[in-house]
């Protein structure tokens, strides 16, 4: 059975994340500072990036689960944990989502032309830029990210009522290491957006291929080596 109300849900989270994000790099890069990332700026986008995530899981999870990620959508789908419907539709509407929320930032701030309306430009030269070493990145910051929302949100044995803050807290740790890397997505929806509205498309594969991987292994790792225990210690 399809759920209309979370895909929308969906959409409503996932339009925040890629407009408060990259709003949040335009201020600290280009309106408020030199156009170079420093600590301070690093801090200001990371901080956007984990509370957009929190606060909107606060908001919606108790309707679509808080997803706003393709790569997490799979990793549920993976594990049986939302039908094949419903996941084509949170993708669908994240997708879409993220592209109205970039087309949204081009019209109310065009000096977020400037960093391309927040897209990930690829491996830094801190890694060489590699392609293969920016694909580990993103597997790695995913698995923790996916880690994260399943030990969270689906283990019956954690705390209650944290896992907005522990999800955005992931989000925020991502981005303070994966932002020097690689922009640190984690999200393919969150590049998508502001990829077509700028239309740069250099290395945009990463930020599909690495996110689904390493969401994907998190979540068949969480759910079949710890979460099915605690269902099944709690149903005992």
């Amino acid at each position: 059975m399809v759920n209309p109300r979370a895909w929308f849900a969906e959409s409503i989270g996932t339009f925040c994340l890629v407009f408060f994000g990259p709003l949040a790099i335009t201020l600290s890069l280009v309106v408020f500072g030199n156009g170079t990332l420093n600590l301070e700026s690093l801090l200001v986008i990371a901080f956007a990036h984990g509370a957009a995530i929190g606060l909107m899981v606060y908001a919606f999870g108790h309707v679509s689960g808080g997803h706003f990620n393709p790569a997490v959508t799979l990793s549920f789908l993976a594990t049986r944990r939302i039908n094949v419907k419903d996941a084509i539709g949170y993708i669908t509407f994240q997708i879409i989502a993220a592209v109205v929320a970039s087309s949204a930032l081009k019209v109310i701030l065009p000096a977020s032309e400037k960093v391309k309306y927040g897209v990930q430009t690829g491996p830094s030269a801190l890694i060489g830029n590699s392609a293969t070493a920016g694909v580990a990145v993103e597997i790695i910051l995913t698995f923790f990210l996916v880690t994260t929302i399943f030990m969270t949100v689906l283990h019956k044995k954690a705390a209650v009522g944290l896992y907005g803050f522990a999800i955005g807290g992931m989000i925020f740790l991502d981005h303070i290491v994966g932002v020097p890397l690689t922009g640190a997505s984690m999200n393919p929806a969150r590049t998508f957006g502001p990829a077509l509205v700028s239309g740069y498309w250099d290395y945009h594969w990463i930020y599909w291929v690495g996110p689904i991987v390493g969401g994907v292994i998190a979540g068949l790792i969480m759910n079949y080596v710890f979460i099915q225990k605690s269902e099944q210690e709690a149903s005992a």
